[in-house]
């Protein structure tokens, strides 16, 4: 946004802006003045990643009042739609991929870097107050460059010749951004080393309920098909595992023989496959269904 600026204040220099301030631009600046430095310095202190993202927000739409107010109206609009809107949205997906409750580690990685940090920010400080000194004293509007009202065009020229370095470095800080963000979104949360597959296959079999083959479905060598009713292992007796432990067991009668077949398990008595001649059979043979039907016609 530095960039923009400077361009933007380029632009106007060349352009003769009138030197008196009106009565309505001092108010417009001693009211959204405050209160962008205020959302500024709330913004550094806030401990919540929300509220910094907020924060920002506000200051960045009290700087486009400002620019609209100095005969900015297109950095001033610029200001709002795309960093206040596509910037800030950036913003809001790097704290949902990263997790607004993730606070910043205590322990220093890196041996000295809240001294650099330190020495780096007041220099930063430093270089700042200069430029707003110099630009306050120093620097007078200068007579027209015949730019008349194309103040989009003269700021376009500037942005891609005088402060494209600058620019790119702000695009390429974007990008770093949204990369830092998918890597602290995927890093592994857990701090112990991952299973191997042996491991895990070891840790299996060993635990309480190790088992190789699928456990019984219900209804398997038992009296009944119901999901209710435990499975009958071969010898005869039941399998607890067969059935869940929210489902109630049903009492299950078990044979009393020890290699059961399924006539035993039902009950029911083996069929005798020698029937004598004389005895009546119950079973119905192909001439006695059609005797049946000629009785019946």
């Amino acid at each position: 946004m530095s960039t923009l600026a400077a361009a933007t204040g380029a632009v106007l220099a060349q352009g003769g802006v009138d030197a008196l301030t009106s009565t309505g631009e001092a108010i417009a600046f001693w009211i959204f003045g405050p209160i962008a430095l205020a959302a500024a310095v709330g913004m550094v202190f806030a401990r919540h990643a929300v509220h910094c993202a907020l924060l920002l927000a506000l200051t960045m739409f009290s700087l486009a009042i400002l620019y609209v107010i100095q005969q900015a109206p297109f950095l001033g609009f610029t200001q709002i739609i795309v960093y206040t809107g596509a910037v800030m949205m950036l913003f809001l997906f790097v704290l949902m991929l990263v997790g607004r409750d993730s606070r910043d580690s205590v322990v220093e990685v890196l041996r000295g870097q809240r001294v650099a940090a330190l020495v780096l920010g007041l220099g930063m400080a430093g270089l700042l107050v200069a430029a707003l000194a110099r630009a306050l004293t120093s620097v007078q509007p200068a007579p027209g460059a015949g730019l008349g009202s194309n103040n989009l065009g003269g700021i376009g020229r500037l942005i891609f010749t005088v402060y494209l370095g600058p620019f790119e470095l702000t695009s390429a800080l974007l990008i770093t951004a949204a990369l830092g963000a998918m890597v602290l979104a995927h890093a592994q949360s857990s701090t112990h080393d991952k299973r191997t597959q042996r491991q895990t296959v070891v840790a299996r079999l060993r635990g309480e309920h190790a088992r190789i083959s699928p456990l019984p479905g219900p209804g398997v060598y038992a009296t009944a098909n119901s999901v209710a009713v435990p499975a009958l292992l071969p010898d005869g007796s039941i399998a607890p595992e067969s059935l869940s432990d929210i489902i109630e067991s049903v009492a299950v009668d078990v044979p009393d023989t020890s290699t059961p077949d399924a006539h035993s398990l039902t009950g029911r008595s083996s069929p005798d496959r020698s029937i004598d001649a004389g005895e009546p059979s119950d079973v119905m043979t192909p001439e006695d269904s059609h005797s049946g039907s000629e009785k019946d016609r």
